[in-house]
């Protein structure tokens, strides 16, 4: 059913596509399945940039499939684009996979070590497990055998046949310079175009050559690279002539038979949405340039009788702590390296709360504890129904889809806490469970399986993405020198939370209890409110938790203190304050 209010101001943006989209195909296609399209390169590790090519389409299908209709989520794998270039930073690989450079990506070599046959499948491998932990449904077509197995043979021989159509309308944005930035805007470098672009053939050639237009480029069938040039090509018999640059060797075929190339990228895509009947895909910003594979394409799918999907245009996706992404560099993140430390439903709000044109950033730094408070925030407003209808729908996208919910944790407690406990017991289970079991004494866990897979996840950050000289390690033995230092009033704020564990030893009490001493101290009541207060409270609150963390951390933070005590447990909490 729809999962959002109706008005127009209450409506989310995948709502809005969503009509937008049934009223266009129900123009296009009556009665016919809704099409929407995605495409990626496997051309390196599928970054998280890229699966905004994925989940915006993704989102907008399953809001038509909640609303009745049947839609076909088209996945255009592009494997059977060339290799550009060895990315950097990959395991098993070196240098020597330049001499691959041309070659279809399902023709090179797996990483070593590797399980998978080529190059395009091992990095296929973790999308599709990726998108399955998501809940994406899609339809996953292999370019390389929709081109090697004759689907496209017709759609080729159309496009040699009206290459001058093709040719004249390229022609229109050969001489065209992009329009002057704006003032104050960003430069977008390579590594930007190249990320947007979604297949990775942004500088890829369009058919020009000194022997005339031709948009479809043979693999060599000698040394399998696209260095080729078409030299000569007859209408009647379809026999294409075309020469290697790399090797030298040159071959007469007919294309009516020949199965061994693609159409160059430009030709490529339009002729795919002509074929599959596409409504709806969207594109990364270079399109927006003149002469940009979407706009030409526009003028192009005509050419096949088809006509050009609606779709936005979206905007990069970073990463909190990181640079940019480019799945031309080693080490970037993927959905994958997402899903090690955070559960499915959280990466699905991150790209369902914002507009495909708004960029927005995921968080591998300390930003996630704020990012699943914020999480969990907005799921205690669905419950109690103080929710806005747009966050209502965002919330509801995230947590299933119209096939129903994912799993989930069933007791979610805190990101922030979970993550604590991970590293102050460095993953010890028993340890783990008597610590969150305190949390809450009233409703003790009776398994750790309650908070998973959360409390995986945390664990995960914790070991992964913490630095070693931030994760906390609790002192063996009492600060001698600092107790011995410390003023009556030190020694006196000691004294009232020592006396006040055993009575006030679950979380909440824990809270009340250290944020209490200062202020009683200061001969206010435990209870007091912020506006009863005067600032120095504040300070002399700071300076309280300043001495809490040297003697049980020697640091001047740390986690949480309600959590860290709980995690050190009494007997060891009254012996390194002095008691």
């Amino acid at each position: 059913m729809p999962i959002v209010a109706q008005s127009t101001e209450t409506t989310d943006w995948v709502s809005r596509y969503a009509d937008e989209v049934i009223a266009e195909s129900e123009r296009r296609a009556p009665g016919k399945p809704v099409v929407v399209a995605s495409g990626l390169s496997p051309s390196g590790p599928i970054h998280l940039g890229n699966l905004r090519e994925v989940m915006t389409p993704h989102l907008v299908a399953d809001e038509i499939r909640r609303r009745g209709y049947t839609v076909r989520h088209v996945l255009s794998w592009d494997d059977y684009d060339r290799y550009r270039k060895v990315p950097a930073g990959v395991p098993g690989i070196d240098e020597s996979w330049a001499e691959h450079i041309g070659k279809p990506l399902t023709s090179v070599p797996a990483p070593v070590g590797s399980e998978y046959p080529n190059w395009a499948e091992h990095f296929k491998a973790a999308m599709v497990e990726a998108l399955a932990e998501l809940g994406v449904e899609y339809d996953g077509i292999s370019q390389t055998e929709q081109y090697t197995s004759g689907a496209y043979r017709d759609q080729v021989l159309f496009a040699m046949k009206h290459r001058g159509d093709i040719d004249a309308i390229l022609d229109q944005y050969r001489t065209k310079k992009a329009p002057a930035k704006k003032q104050g805007q960003k430069p977008v470098d390579e590594a930007e175009l190249e990320a947007a672009e979604g297949s990775g053939a942004a500088a890829e050639d369009d058919g020009s050559g000194t022997s005339g237009y031709f948009p479809y480029k043979p693999y060599c069938g000698r040394c399998e690279k696209d260095l080729t040039t078409v030299t000569a090509y007859d209408d009647e018999t379809t026999e294409l002539t075309y020469t290697c640059s790399a090797c030298g060797f040159s071959e007469t075929v007919r294309l009516s038979e020949f199965d061994r190339g693609k159409l160059v990228w430009k030709v490529d895509w339009p002729m795919r949405w002509a074929h599959e009947g596409v409504i709806f895909e969207p594109s990364g910003v270079d399109h927006s340039s003149p002469g940009s594979s979407f706009q030409v394409g526009g003028q192009i799918v005509g050419i096949f009788g088809g006509k050009q999907p609606i779709g936005p245009m979206y905007a990069f996706v970073g990463i909190s702590g990181m640079a940019k992404m480019s799945s031309s560099k080693g080490g970037v993140p993927t959905a994958a390296d997402a899903l090690q430390i955070m559960e499915p439903q959280l990466l699905r709000w991150l790209y369902a709360r914002r507009r495909p044109n708004q960029s927005f950033k995921i968080a591998f730094d300390q930003e996630i504890q704020r990012l699943y408070d914020e999480w969990d925030k907005l799921a205690g407003k669905v419950a109690d129904g103080s929710v806005l209808p747009a966050d209502a729908a965002a919330y509801a996208r995230a947590v299933g889809t119209a096939a129903g919910e994912l799993p989930r944790t069933p007791r979610p407690m805190p990101y922030r806490t979970l993550a604590s406990v991970a590293d102050i017991t460095a993953g010890a289970e028993d340890q783990t469970l008597r610590i969150l079991s305190e949390l809450d004494p009233q409703n003790p866990l009776g398994s750790l399986d309650e908070v998973r897979p959360r409390l995986g996840k945390a664990e995960t950050w914790i070991n992964t993405q913490v630095p070693a000289e931030e994760r906390t390690v609790v002192r063996d033995e009492p600060d001698a020198d600092l107790l011995g230092s410390l003023d009556e009033q030190g020694r006196a704020s000691l004294r009232l939370l020592l006396e006040g564990l055993e009575a006030n030893w679950s979380l909440d009490g824990l809270t009340h209890l250290v944020y209490g001493v200062p202020k009683v101290q200061a001969g206010y009541s435990a209870d007091a409110t912020a506006k009863e207060l005067p600032p120095e409270i504040k300070v002399a609150q700071r300076t309280f938790f300043a001495l809490l963390y040297h003697l049980l951390v020697g640091r001047d933070t740390g986690p949480r203190l309600p959590t860290l005590l709980l995690a050190v447990g009494q007997e060891r909490v009254r012996k390194l304050l002095g008691a």
